[in-house]
């Protein structure tokens, strides 16, 4: 069972052709872990024993896996839109492109929007769904990703979909229930998960200088992957990468990806910074454990 380090970095709406172009340079001539050396544990799934934590228990399990780390990451950057040609020009083959966006359903009259249809033919592979500025600036509901999600699936591209809680829903202690209404109105559309990346990111933590403490991240990656593990099944829990964003750095994002359920991280502000190449080497911390 492989669970690669996954880095995405979320440019957002930033950014000017020139910017974009020295950005793109600096990921260019980064040296970082080869993505095709791996390593790799066989784990005993037995009642109460987990491949993310042993003292946690995802039910009975009688399988056996091994589970694989890469030394190095899948990387995929975001920028905006009109970006998008120019930076699969211009990028590494090694690293890939996603979109920030894009419609719920086939093109048509639909202004502003960008259709699944119209990143597939100029050759971009992913999108990002569900962000929470969407969520919360535009009132997408969690139906409405739910349903963005399973109609870019359909059509063959790959997905970064987004949950997280705010403040006051982490206050009042609700985070878990959430980010399960969030994950189950995705798992209502969605069948074949192989092609989808769970981000949780902490609205409280996106943009703000906050950063979940690795505890924290580890706290509900390991819930969701239970939830997983209940709700959609055994082989998507063990498999699903569930990655982190909300202020990670170069300076914190080696101890988040010590933790056991971090698979990687949605990166924002620094995704802009030469830092950005110090948080797609924290993938080597996953061969010291």
């Amino acid at each position: 069972m492989v669970r690669k380090f996954f880095v995405g970095g979320n440019w957002k709406c930033n950014g000017t052709a020139e910017e974009v172009k020295k950005i793109v340079t600096v990921l260019n001539e980064a040296e970082v872990p080869s993505e095709d050396v791996e390593f790799g544990i066989v784990i005993l799934f037995e009642p109460h024993v987990t491949a993310c934590n042993p003292s946690c228990d995802l039910g009975s399990l009688n399988l056996m896996h091994r589970l694989l780390f890469f030394f190095g990451s899948e990387v995929v950057v975001s920028p905006p839109f009109v970006f998008l040609p120019m930076v699969k020009g211009l990028l590494r083959p090694d690293f890939q492109v996603a979109a920030q966006n894009c419609w719920v359903r086939r093109g048509g009259a639909f202004t502003g929007e960008i259709s699944a249809e119209m990143l597939l033919n100029v050759g971009i592979p992913w999108v990002i769904l569900g962000h929470s500025e969407r969520r919360s600036l535009l009132n997408e509901s969690n139906e409405f990703v739910g349903d963005k999600v399973a109609y870019a699936l359909s059509l063959g591209l790959k997905v970064i979909a987004c949950i997280g809680e705010t403040l006051q829903q982490r206050e009042s202690g609700s985070t878990m229930a959430v980010v399960a209404a969030q994950t189950k109105a995705i798992a209502a559309k969605v069948s074949y998960w192989d092609n989808v990346v769970l981000a949780y990111e902490p609205v409280w933590a996106i943009g703000t200088g906050k950063v979940a403490t690795p505890v924290q991240a580890q706290e509900v990656h390991l819930e969701l992957r239970k939830w997983l593990h209940d709700n959609v099944g055994a082989e998507v829990a063990v498999s699903t990468r569930i990655i982190y964003g909300g202020s990670v750095t170069g300076a914190n994002c080696k101890e988040l990806a010590g933790q056991p359920d971090v698979d990687g991280f949605l990166v924002g502000g620094a995704s802009l910074k030469p830092e950005f190449i110090d948080i797609i080497k924290s993938a080597t911390v996953k061969r010291q454990q």
